[in-house]
């Protein structure tokens, strides 16, 4: 793509684009020619559908498998680690469930260029059997008491499974999502992913509460904390079953079409090729993922947080029991997953940049607050505390699925996205639990995780204010994307040249 500094006709003498005014618009329509509506992609609202449908169930998956670990880090623990100190085995646990992070940046360059490549449905399955096979394994392994050493090392073998498909899910997911919705409802459609993040922690955290409280710690230790990880292989064969019959994205199927029509000589420049060249993303593109580095550092850092750290922080700090945290947790949970889809919704209409942005600043200003609250111990105050931490959380939950995709043209997509959001998540969330506990243990400082998280929510604040709006219009690389033909029309008809008289 020609560099606007050197483009003739941006350059050009306004003395002579006033002389010549007919020739510089012939020059302007012919670099940029009006759309037709061929160009225009009507999108299928079952198809759409479809599409929501199968890439949430797998994002409820990956975050059921986390959520699961995260839920039940204590027991785990003592199941896979000597016995000795609790904080001991907790930091081990902990160090376990980061470790599976290590190797996402790994499968994010490695399925991200393919999906680019091959396609995002193939992918997305071949993500999808790797992670129902790496958690239903870790169900079936033997505890430390049994096999020693190895119990450990099989954790970690079975996790780094699950971390390397993850690698491509949520990339993928996302981009899967955003590529069939049409571009005015991209925000409403995108935050069903989210959702199934929710639910996926919901049902977790639901799951490991009923087993608790009906085998109570000991049974949990003997065999209790296998059934959630076994339950997974089933759930896997429905996302896979549901994720085979789907169709491949509009977007990619016209970057394969080299004689679709082109919405301009620009979108054709960068839809005529597939390659998901690693070298080319770090080069042409790295404005983009830095940004992208950025923005999900402070997500996902304020995400696990709140969403995997506190039932630990609940039972650790507060001495509530893991019942009860868990509980507050899910209310918490369920309140957001009642209000995401219209958080999603009020993207498309005020914007991507105004949702994040109070995200972003309600965790920077509410998080001493909200945890002065946790502190009191009583449940009105830790649901409260809990709550103002949910709203501000679901106000990225619910846009951020839109506005990650939106960051990259459609012929790197997938490989951009899935590198950013993996380099990140595997830097700063995964990583989160680890480090509040070890900031918790070596200041004696319980307010460690307010303080870690407005660190994260100050750097998204310079990350929202550096990044352009992309709510309502269509994604880079890709022609416009509507709901109906009516609309397609409408579109066509508004950039056709007013008559002359």
């Amino acid at each position: 793509m020609a560099d606007s500094a050197s483009d003739p006709v941006t350059d050009a003498d306004p003395e002579a684009v006033r002389r010549h005014r007919t020739l510089f618009r012939a020059v302007e329509r012919r670099r940029n020619p009006p759309l037709r509506r061929t160009d225009i992609t009507v999108t299928d609202t079952g198809a759409v559908k479809r599409a929501v449908k199968a890439a949430s169930l797998g994002n409820a998956m990956e975050w059921f498998d986390f959520g699961i670990y995260s839920y039940l880090a204590v027991t785990l623990g003592h199941v896979f680690f000597p016995s000795g100190n609790d904080t001991v085995q907790l930091l081990s646990s902990f160090a376990t469930f980061a470790v599976s992070f290590l190797v996402r940046p790994v499968g994010g360059m490695v399925f991200g260029p393919m999906g680019d490549k091959i396609g995002r449905k193939t992918v997305l399955a071949l993500t999808m059997i790797m992670m129902a096979v790496g958690t239903f394994a870790i169900g079936l392994i033997p505890s430390y008491a049994t096999i020693g050493f190895w119990a450990p090392a099989l954790l970690i073998l079975f996790r780094l499974v699950q971390g390397f498909s993850t690698g491509g899910e949520y990339g993928g997911a996302s981009t899967f999502i955003a590529e069939y919705a049409p571009d005015r409802r991209r925000g409403f459609f995108g935050s069903f992913l989210e959702l199934g993040t929710l639910a996926g922690y919901v049902g977790a955290a639901g799951l490991v509460t009923v087993l608790t409280a009906v085998l109570g710690s000991g049974g949990m230790e003997s065999w209790g904390w296998r059934v959630p990880f076994l339950v997974a292989g089933p759930i896997g064969l429905v996302g896979l079953y549901l994720r085979l019959r789907l169709d491949e994205t509009p977007a990619f199927r016209k970057l394969e079409d080299g004689s679709a029509h082109r919405a301009s000589d620009a979108a054709s420049s960068v839809e005529t090729t597939a390659k998901g060249d690693l070298a080319k993303i770090f080069r042409d593109h790295w404005p983009a993922l830095l940004l992208c580095v950025c923005l999900v550092a402070a997500y996902n850092i304020t995400d696990y947080m709140l969403l995997s750290y506190m039932p630990t922080y609940l039972t650790d700090q507060m001495g509530y029991s893991d019942t009860h945290g868990l509980l507050v947790l899910i209310v918490t949970m369920v309140v957001l997953m009642l209000v995401i889809n219209s958080v999603g919704r009020l993207s498309d209409r005020m914007g991507r940049k105004p949702l994040l942005m109070a995200g972003m600043l309600g965790f920077l200003l509410l998080s001493v607050p909200a945890f002065l609250l946790v502190k009191q111990g009583s449940l009105w105050a830790v649901s409260l505390g809990m709550l103002m931490l949910g709203l501000s959380l679901v106000c990225m939950l619910g846009t951020m699925s839109a506005a990650l995709p939106a960051l990259f043209p459609t012929h790197v997509r997938y490989g951009s996205l899935s590198i950013g959001y993996n380099v990140s998540t595997s830097l700063f969330g995964g990583t989160t639990p680890l480090v509040i506990t070890a900031l918790i243990s070596a200041t004696g400082n319980d307010l460690m995780p307010a303080y870690y998280t407005m660190a994260a929510a100050f750097v998204g604040v310079i990350a929202v204010a550096c990044m352009k709006e992309t709510a309502r219009r269509p994604l880079a690389g890709s022609p416009p994307s509507v709901a109906t033909a009516e609309e397609a029309a409408a579109m066509v008809e508004d950039q056709a040249p007013a008559p002359r008289f």
